[in-house]
C-alpha cells in the first residue's frame, strides 16, 4: 500500500481510540481562546498594513478604494486563519506530538526500539524556525495571491510546508537516530510534502480548521514510524 495512503488508513483507525481525541482537541482549544482574544487587535492591524504595501496602495492611488478595502479585508481574515493554525501548529508539535509519539508507538509499533532522543529543547527550537520560514513566506508570497488561481495554491502549500517543516523532525526524534532521521526527511520529502497537505485542505474552514495541525501530527506520526520499521526491515504493508 502506497505509505500516504497507509498513513491515512492508520491515522482512522487511531481516530476510533477515544484517548487520541483528547490530544487533538487540546492545541484546537487553546489556539481558538489564544487566537480569538488576539483578533480585535490584530484584525484591524493586518488590514491597515495590507492597505499600505503593495498592491493594495497601488489601488488606493489609482482611486480604487472599494477593492482595495475587499482585498485587505479578505487578507486580514486568511491572515488570521493562519496565524491561529501556526499557533495550533506550534501547540501540536511541542505538547501533543510527544503523548501522540507514546500513545501510537504503543499501540502499532511496539517491535520499534526508540533510538533517539526526545529533546523539548530541541522541539521548541524546531517549532520556532518552522514558524519562521511559514511566516516569510506567506507575507513575501502574498502579492502572488493576485494572480488567477495562485489564491488556492500558495495557502496550501505554506501549510504543507509548514506540517513537514514541523512534524517530520519532531515525530522521529524519540525512535530513530540522528542519520535515520536525516535520511528519512531527504528520501521522503515529497511524500512527506503531498502528507502535509491533506490536513493543509481543512486549514481554511474555521473553526474545524484548527483540528488540522493536530491531525497532521498523527498522520506524520504513522507516515515517519512506519517508514523507519520499514527502513530497520520490519515492513508491514497492511492495517
Amino acid at each position: 500500500m502506497d505509505e500516504v495512503l497507509l498513513a491515512l488508513v492508520r491515522s482512522l483507525h487511531s481516530l476510533t481510540r477515544p484517548r487520541i481525541w483528547g490530544y487533538l482537541l487540546t492545541p484546537a482549544l487553546l489556539a481558538l481562546v489564544v487566537g480569538g482574544g488576539l483578533s480585535p487587535w490584530l484584525y484591524p492591524w493586518f488590514r491597515d498594513a495590507l492597505l499600505d504595501l503593495p498592491p493594495l496602495s497601488w489601488l488606493l492611488s489609482w482611486d480604487w478604494p472599494g477593492l482595495a478595502g475587499f482585498l485587505a479585508t479578505l487578507g486580514s481574515a486568511l491572515s488570521l486563519l493562519a496565524l491561529a493554525y501556526l499557533l495550533a501548529t506550534l501547540l501540536a508539535g511541542i505538547v501533543v506530538v510527544p503523548w501522540l509519539i507514546a500513545a501510537v508507538a504503543r499501540d502499532d509499533y511496539r517491535e520499534l526500539a526508540p533510538m533517539g532522543r526526545d529533546s523539548l529543547l530541541a522541539s521548541l527550537v524546531n517549532g520556532l524556525a518552522a514558524a519562521l520560514g511559514f511566516t516569510l513566506g506567506w507575507l513575501l508570497t502574498l502579492p502572488l495571491w493576485l494572480v488567477p488561481g495562485l489564491a488556492l495554491v500558495l495557502p496550501v502549500y505554506w501549510v504543507a510546508w509548514l506540517n513537514r517543516r514541523t512534524f517530520a523532525p519532531d515525530c522521529l526524534a524519540l525512535h530513530a537516530t540522528a542519520h535515520e532521521a536525516r535520511n528519512l526527511r531527504r528520501d521522503h520529502a515529497q511524500r512527506l510534502l503531498i502528507l502535509g497537505a491533506v490536513p493543509a485542505l481543512l486549514a481554511p474552514v474555521p473553526l474545524a480548521g484548527l483540528l488540522a495541525p493536530a491531525l497532521a501530527a498523527l498522520l506524520f506520526t504513522h507516515y515517519t514510524l512506519e517508514a523507519l520499521r520499514r527502513l530497520r526491515g520490519g515492513a508491514v504493508v497492511s492495517q
